[in-house]
């Protein structure tokens, strides 16, 4: 017996048996790993990195350390909160940073970030720019105050102050409405909050766009699912028509319907529900941005819940009936809690699609109709505040993967299908 435990048992040609399995293993798993690379490095470029990037982006405030490291270090023992100017010292590192800065002209940039901060900090810098090269050689002081008074101004040097550690949550701050003062943090006054107002509308127009959606797509898809395979397969190229048609055109289109002198109005003037005097106003607000998404988002919902209800026997409601149980008694006891898989993966979908949608609020939603994703493409596109566009973005991702997580608790993710 111990002879038998001690033999090895080996491949023909002589190498272990259990070497040449772990080897196998290994070649299989590197041919799995090669096979799906392409697809992982395309996940990474296009989905990881720009997170990361965002991420990097809300919190990275750089600049500011890196153009004046010798007045950020001098400025290290000054208090904010003494009500006085920082001393000679700080204003002669200012004057040795600011003509490097402007030889490499990046003081122009620095003033534009800090401009974020506080009104007034992008012409401070330039102008001060234009005129550091003729400072002569100390006190530099009242040279600083004769080119703007500004850098009299004590807020000046506080902000300075603030903003000079390489990491701030001043966007965060910002996408929330709050700003940071030698006080602490506070609440921007009333006629300047816009981004929780924002939030709050885009979180309110996609749960009504998404209950639009499924209280429409919710019977085509019904219909389609109980219609033979050929009528069925006829309506369903009219569910995927704009599908084929572009978004922008999509848009256009209902901008051209829902304007008071569109082709609806006309008509309701026309069979005499309103008077060419008291046309209805569904254009650039609220009201054109959910009737236009909910007709480009409505596919979205309707695929999930006709896939889902095409797997729902017939027979199971007829059994239910045959049991003396009433059509809408059958229906909702029996058939709508099979369809629950479809409502949510076809509510889920139209949501995340909803809440970043900005072409069609930015074309018929007006002042009263857009997204904070609006707002987001702004930052980025046109006041090129990529830390404050970078924040809202983080936020928003942050408040679709906590409604995510309550879907989860109270639905349950595995209750979604796609069929």
């Amino acid at each position: 017996m111990s002879e038998a435990s001690d033999t090895v048992l080996t491949t023909q040609d002589g190498r272990p048996l259990k070497a040449s399995l772990r080897k196998a293993l290994r070649r299989e798993k590197l041919r799995a790993f090669l096979l799906i690379a392409p697809l992982l490095l395309f996940v990474i470029v296009t989905f990881v990195l720009p997170i990361a990037d965002m991420l990097l982006r809300s919190v990275e405030n750089s600049i500011v350390e890196e153009t004046l490291p010798k007045t950020v270090q001098a400025l290290a023992s000054w208090d904010p909160t003494s009500g006085k100017l920082p001393d000679e010292a700080v204003f002669a590192a200012l004057a040795a940073d600011l003509k490097v800065a402007v030889k490499e002209k990046t003081h122009t940039r620095l003033g534009s970030r800090l401009n974020y901060e506080q009104t007034g900090m992008s012409s401070l810098f330039r102008k001060t720019g234009r005129h550091v090269k003729k400072m002569k050689e100390g006190p530099y002081k009242e040279q600083f105050l004769e080119v703007d008074k500004d850098w009299g101004d004590l807020d000046v040097w506080q902000t300075l102050k603030r903003f000079s550690p390489p990491y701030t949550a001043g966007y965060y701050l910002a996408a929330v409405d709050a700003q940071q003062t030698p006080d602490g943090i506070q609440m921007k006054p009333e006629d300047q909050r816009v981004y929780l107002l924002l939030f709050g509308r885009t979180l309110f127009l996609s749960i009504v766009i998404t209950v639009s959606c499924l209280v429409l797509g919710y019977p085509i898809a019904f219909i389609l699912a109980a219609l033979p395979l050929r009528t069925s397969n006829l309506l369903m190229i009219l569910v995927l028509l704009p599908f084929w048609t572009s978004l922008l055109v999509r848009t256009s289109a209902w901008k051209v319907l829902l304007q008071q002198q569109g082709v609806i109005n006309d008509f309701l003037v026309w069979i005499g529900v309103v008077s060419n005097t008291d046309r209805l106003v569904m254009i650039n607000n609220q009201t054109g941005t959910i009737i236009a998404m909910t007709h480009i988002l409505l596919p979205f919902m309707i695929l999930p819940l006709y896939s889902v209800m095409k797997t729902i026997s017939p027979s199971y409601v007829r059994a239910a009936k045959s049991l003396g149980a009433t059509d809408w008694t059958a229906f909702w006891r029996v058939y709508f809690p099979q369809s629950v898989p479809g409502i949510g993966a076809g509510a889920v979908l139209v949501f995340i699609l909803a809440i970043g949608y900005y072409i069609t609020p930015e074309l018929v939603g007006g002042t009263s109709g857009i997204f904070i994703s609006n707002r987001i493409a702004y930052h980025i596109s046109s006041s090129l505040n990529w830390g404050l566009g970078a924040a809202l973005g983080t936020m928003l991702l942050a408040a679709v993967l906590i409604l995510f997580i309550v879907y989860d608790k109270i639905v349950g993710i595995d209750n979604v299908k796609l069929g």
